[in-house]
């Protein structure tokens, strides 16, 4: 059986894929940007004294983490509107994304936090800095250095779900290639297509979130560089005494 592939006939829909790739990124830019300050606040809320506000974010992390995404969407859009709350489709989308990665990316803050050093911290209290001063200095930056290549994995894994959108009538990639495909009956050559721009997207976000490493990780370059320089003006000297094999052959 050979199948021969036409991909010329969804050269008329190449405005169409476009728009959904369009809209895939923006949901996942307003599921980035708000799910992240969720995660943050969310992670810091975990670590506090209070004595209600760990509790709370750790419920809410442990639903979201233990329901199925697909659900999380449903909720939002249909059952919002059996209680009289009529919104969109994108807008479900986006708040039920910004809820799941805010759930995910805040244990992967937690996890950065609990990896500080608690002698960095002792050591900050010591000099007087500020509450304030000593999360975003000693404890979030650190933090946000070991954990950003997983972090900014679980916003490209945003991305890719956002597939799940399309269940709701949203107008994202996944949904733009169910239409065509019923349109045109070309249902291989559309969701191979629809697969290449995903994988375009992905490689794309992966090359702006590194190049957004660089820049906002610019003292982790600095204090690399500086220990790169002493370790070229102060190579290491042979041992002395007995533990020198020099001197120890000497001896005899």
């Amino acid at each position: 059986m050979q199948y021969h592939f036409k991909f010329a006939g969804l050269l008329p829909y190449w405005h169409t894929f476009l728009q959904g790739a369009a809209l895939t990124l923006e949901l996942t830019l307003a599921s980035t940007v708000f799910g992240l300050i969720i995660g943050i606040l969310c992670a810091i809320g975990r670590r506090s004294t209070l004595p209600l506000l760990p509790r709370v974010c750790g419920v809410y992390v442990e639903i979201i983490r233990n329901t199925p995404f697909l659900v999380q969407i449903f909720i939002f859009y249909f059952g919002l509107s059996s209680l009289g709350i009529h919104i969109s489709a994108s807008v479900s989308a986006v708040i039920a994304m910004v809820i799941n990665v805010g759930a995910y990316s805040s244990e992967i803050i937690r996890a950065g936090m609990d990896a500080v050093p608690s002698g960095q911290i002792e050591a900050a209290e010591c000099l007087g800095l500020s509450r304030p001063r000593i999360y975003w200095h000693v404890i979030m930056q650190p933090a946000f250095e070991k954990v950003y290549p997983a972090i900014t994995g679980q916003f490209i894994l945003m991305m890719l779900m956002s597939s799940v959108a399309s269940q709701i009538s949203t107008e994202e990639l996944t949904a733009v290639a169910n239409n065509v495909q019923s349109e045109t009956f070309l249902s291989l050559e559309s969701y191979v297509v629809v697969a290449i721009l995903y994988l375009i997207l992905a490689v794309l976000l992966r090359f702006l979130f590194w190049l957004g490493g660089l820049w906002l990780f610019r003292r982790k370059r600095v204090i690399a560089a500086a220990e790169r320089r002493m370790a070229v003006k102060s190579p290491a000297r042979p041992a002395s005494g007995r533990n020198n094999p020099l001197v120890r052959t000497g001896e005899h």
